[in-house]
């Protein structure tokens, strides 16, 4: 049966961009070049904690000025809205002061969004995203797919931002259906391939094959496509043995793959919630964007495994 599925959740006709300041230069070319491909609405969102300090003319007394700090911060904004407003697509700046990760998270419940873009910095000496608490709160929580460029992602304007190969981590339950139905749907709008990738813990490999061949686990794992379009998108299956993160990032360098979609499977071998999870490792090290579908998401689309709704496994390895 095919998981339900938002229209807006692979052809969006609002997206979100989530602004840095100064903002991340590619993350923001991947948001304006998928407004352009589906024509939508973009906005450039900002939240900022820092203040605009200014003083009385009459009693010299310093004060936060609200309404200069947001002028400003909007004001460093608009040469995006400008780029946006010259491609043909309407374009929105919205500043709010507060946390990023709430004021994003707030702000995509208001509106109609149907796509989150943000990008992330290069791993610290800890190997900790500089902006992980936003991010990871963010995909946790988000109740739209999230499109995240990490550090090491390679700007797509040399082949102008086209998608010809979609890795799926994907498993055999249910939510993974969802999933990977998920990204089917985002292979029949690129026209691109889609590659469903299963990796098996090495002490799981015996209790999970039960008398299985890797080969028909991989024939088992089509049928996580939707039938009405498996003839529509050329569909390749992978199940190895290994570290989920290391496979993940070689098949997507491997098979030259563009985009890399990851969801919340919790009896898989993306389970362990930790910062040295496989969806942080990959956020960090992956050198093409991550599209992420949370807990919230899963649930929304009809997703009821009891592993999706477990606390400490929902989130197939984030952070």
């Amino acid at each position: 049966m095919d998981a339900p599925l938002k229209q807006g959740w692979t052809k969006p006709s609002t997206i979100l961009f989530a602004a840095e300041s100064p903002a991340n230069e590619k993350a923001f070319s991947y948001a304006l070049a998928q407004a352009v491909e589906f024509g939508a609405n973009l906005i450039v969102f900002h939240a900022y904690d820092t203040l605009v300090v200014a003083s009385s003319e009459t009693s010299g007394i310093r004060y936060y000025d609200y309404a200069a700090a947001a002028r400003t911060e909007k004001q460093q904004l608009e040469p995006l809205a400008e780029r946006v407003r010259e491609a043909g697509l309407r374009c929105e700046v919205v500043v709010r002061p507060g946390l990023p990760a709430d004021q994003i998270l707030a702000f995509s419940r208001e509106r109609e969004v149907d796509r989150i873009v943000m990008g992330t910095h290069s791993p610290g000496p800890i190997g900790k995203l500089l902006v992980g608490s936003v991010a990871e709160a963010v995909l946790r929580t988000s109740k739209v797919p999230v499109f995240v460029v990490g550090p090491d992602v390679v700007d797509g304007a040399y082949r102008k931002f086209a998608t010809r190969s979609i890795l799926c981590a994907a498993s055999l339950n249910e939510s993974s259906s969802m999933v990977a139905a998920f990204a089917a749907e985002l292979a029949v709008q690129h026209q691109a391939r889609l590659i469903l990738q299963h990796v098996i813990r090495p002490q799981d490999r015996a209790e999970f094959l039960a008398g299985r061949s890797l080969d028909d686990v991989e024939t088992e794992m089509l049928a996580l496509v939707p039938a009405r379009l498996q003839d529509k998108i050329d569909i390749q299956t992978i199940v190895v043995p290994g570290d989920p993160t290391e496979e993940l990032l070689y098949q997507s360098r491997a098979q030259q793959a563009d985009l890399i979609v990851l969801g919340a499977q919790g009896a898989s071998a993306f389970a362990a919630v930790t910062r040295h999870g496989v969806v942080y490792k990959v956020l960090a090290h992956a050198s093409c964007p991550v599209i992420t579908l949370s807990p919230v998401v899963l649930a929304e689309g009809g997703a009821t495994d009891e592993q999706t709704k477990a606390k400490e496994a929902y989130m197939a390895g984030v952070f």
